[in-house]
């Protein structure tokens, strides 16, 4: 159990953020391996994509079992949604000191918290010879190639889906305040009397200055990156896992088909829940204009409406497209 404790004024510090770097790192982790069952095809394929791929650092942090991933291959969000290339860049400027500590705590682990060193493999020996600025280098190069190989033709589905968790969250704090929201997050995380409880297999007790809350759809459970080099004092982020809403198209009526087509009677249907064109595209294999195409001829005709959310546009039924489609309205309930 790690268990982290907030005064007021970090709790009204805390935020939430997504991060493109984060997703990336978490498929280094066992998870990454052995995705959930409800995680996207996506997930599963990145690390078949790094073992194919020429990216040895990357390749050599990555884990099979438990242990640890340096934390600078996912810098800390610096705003609520940063771009794959800001985050890029703060690994490459990583501090060359913050580098080799982080690494050196790969080696030696913490046995404090339950964290047990490893010995560090080949290619990480040969980069930190080097020193910690040309690891950083080598990170945020390989990441850019990882990132491209595996992650860049899904982000735009997959940020869309976190930035909507990231709104849900918003409407919770509102309606019932931060302890309510932190224990909506997740059956794993629970809030009570100024203390955030996460369950992991490691030990830790520590009062914190504001938590860095980022929502994921590659964690399998939730997870806290607590600062590791001695006498660090970055916040903690913690991270817990999203199920994307609706992965799988909705079957539409053959009535609904023959009124609509069934195109449009398929993406109707599945508009049980907001989604983006690019989500849209991904589930029912049609190329992003096309369904851009339909949703309009459905906005017109009253049946969708849509909203900005963050940096995605996301469609929605109407209450006559739910009657049309022979379901409640999105959202009802």
């Amino acid at each position: 159990m790690i268990e982290l404790t907030v005064d007021a004024t970090g709790l009204a510090r805390s935020r939430f953020a997504v991060s493109p770097l984060h997703e990336v790192a978490a498929t280094l982790l066992p998870w990454g391996l052995r995705p959930a069952t409800h995680a996207d095809p996506w997930v599963a394929r990145a690390r078949r994509v790094l073992r194919r791929a020429r990216l040895p650092l990357l390749s050599a942090l990555a884990l099979d079992h438990g242990g640890y991933v340096p934390d600078f291959l996912s810098p800390h969000p610096s705003g609520p949604s940063p771009t794959v290339e800001e985050e890029l860049e703060r690994v490459r400027d990583t501090p060359p000191e913050r580098v080799l500590g982080e690494l050196e705590a790969l080696r030696a682990g913490h046995p404090c918290v339950g964290l047990s060193g490893a010995e560090l493999p080949a290619d990480v020996r040969q980069s930190m010879d080097r020193g910690g600025g040309y690891v950083a280098r080598q990170a945020a190069e390989e990441l850019r190639r990882y990132w491209d190989l595996a992650f860049a033709p899904h982000w735009e589905a997959a940020r869309a889906a976190l930035e909507s968790e990231v709104d849900r969250c918003a409407g919770v704090l509102a309606r019932r305040g931060a302890a309510g929201l932190f224990n909506t997050l997740h059956p794993g995380i629970a809030w009570s009397d100024g203390t955030l409880r996460i369950d992991s297999r490691f030990t830790m007790e520590r009062s914190v200055p504001l938590v860095i809350v980022v929502p994921s759809l590659v964690a399998a459970r939730p997870g806290v990156a607590v600062d590791p080099v001695r006498g660090g004092r970055r916040p903690p982020m913690v991270a817990y896992p999203v199920r994307h809403p609706a992965t799988a198209p909705a079957s539409a009526s053959a009535e609904l088909a023959r009124l609509l087509g069934p195109t449009r009677a398929g993406l109707l249907t599945a508009l049980g829940s907001p989604a983006s064109t690019a989500q849209l595209a991904e589930r029912h294999f049609l190329s992003p204009a096309t369904v851009s195409y339909h949703l309009g001829v459905l906005h017109r005709a009253g049946l969708v409406t849509r909203a900005r959310s963050g940096r995605a546009v996301l469609y929605r039924r109407t209450p006559a497209g739910s009657r049309l489609a022979g379901t409640a309205p999105a959202g009802a309930g």
